[in-house]
């Protein structure tokens, strides 16, 4: 039976974070997690939006502060819900040092600051990757009795499961990217900025040294942050009704400048931020 945890305010993420670095300490007894995920939900109802914040998330990311809500605003709204499913002590990973992998958004009309949204989320499909375990965080947003918002956010824990082993693709040649429709600079106060406007202060996006903690030669940005940056290209000419589907590259470490790309296609938009001079991409999208 789906246990049902029902909530009056979003939880600090400060806490929930405090918790996160406890269940990345080994305990006795505790440290081999189940790889099953708990059957478990979080509700918020009749959250209202923070003007302040929103104008906070729109400073951080560079997107237009005004009566709609951001196409990818939702997601710091869910972010502490996520994160309290994430944290519990039965669940298969540690929410420290994981990353984002996929983000997909469905959002059903513009939402306004003034509505009163309902949120639901839980945590669905685990399954094994060459790099670790998968999960998929899924959040539904609700005005009244209608269905405004919906994502599903893929998050990456990196272990060795059973795929480790498995041959990898031959590396793809490096090549020189085209010309870009504008570069960006990003750097540790961008990031940091966008941390304290989206409460997500994993050490591998805020702290150098947590960085090399998890892997990472340097601080990296935010895979949310770059998602909702680069919607800024064509800000105005996203659709009230649209599906904007999100993978994550190779890791944008900091400070870095990047290329920028914006092509419509299909009667949307393909969307890319890559490496200057290697090419690769650090994130690729579609808005449909």
């Amino acid at each position: 039976m789906t246990q049902t945890i029902t909530l009056t305010a979003p939880p600090k993420n400060s806490r929930l974070f405090a918790k996160a670095a406890l269940g990345a300490v080994p305990v006795p007894l505790l440290t081999a997690r189940k790889p099953t995920l708990p059957d478990r939900e979080v509700r918020l109802d009749g959250y209202r939006v923070d003007p302040d914040h929103l104008a906070a998330y729109c400073r951080a990311t560079g997107l237009r502060f005004g009566d709609a809500l951001p196409l990818t605003y939702p997601f710091v709204l869910a972010f502490p819900l996520i994160m309290q499913l994430v944290v519990a002590r039965d669940f298969p990973f540690t929410a420290v040092g994981a990353v984002h992998a996929e983000n997909r958004i469905e959002r059903a009309r513009e939402i306004s600051v003034a509505e009163p949204l309902d949120f639901h989320t839980h945590v669905e499909n685990l399954r094994e990757h060459p790099k670790g375990l998968l999960i998929d965080a899924v959040t539904e947003v609700k005005v009244g009795r209608e269905q405004v918002w919906r994502q599903v956010a893929t998050m990456l824990h990196q272990q060795k499961t059973s795929l480790s082993g498995a041959p990898k693709p031959e590396p793809k040649p490096e090549e020189a990217p085209p010309p870009p429709l504008r570069t960006l600079r990003v750097d540790q106060k961008t990031i940091t900025r966008y941390a304290a406007a989206s409460g997500d202060h994993n050490p591998i996006h805020t702290s150098a040294v947590g960085a090399k903690a998890f892997g990472f030669p340097k601080s990296i940005a935010h895979g949310m942050w770059s998602a909702a940056t680069i919607l800024g290209i064509i800000e105005g000419r996203i659709p009230e009704k649209t599906t904007y589907a999100v993978k994550f590259g190779k890791p944008i470490l900091l400070p870095s400048t990047v290329n920028l790309y914006a092509d419509q296609a299909d009667g949307g938009w393909n969307l890319a931020l890559r490496h200057p001079k290697k090419g690769y991409p650090h994130l690729t999208a579609t808005l449909r």
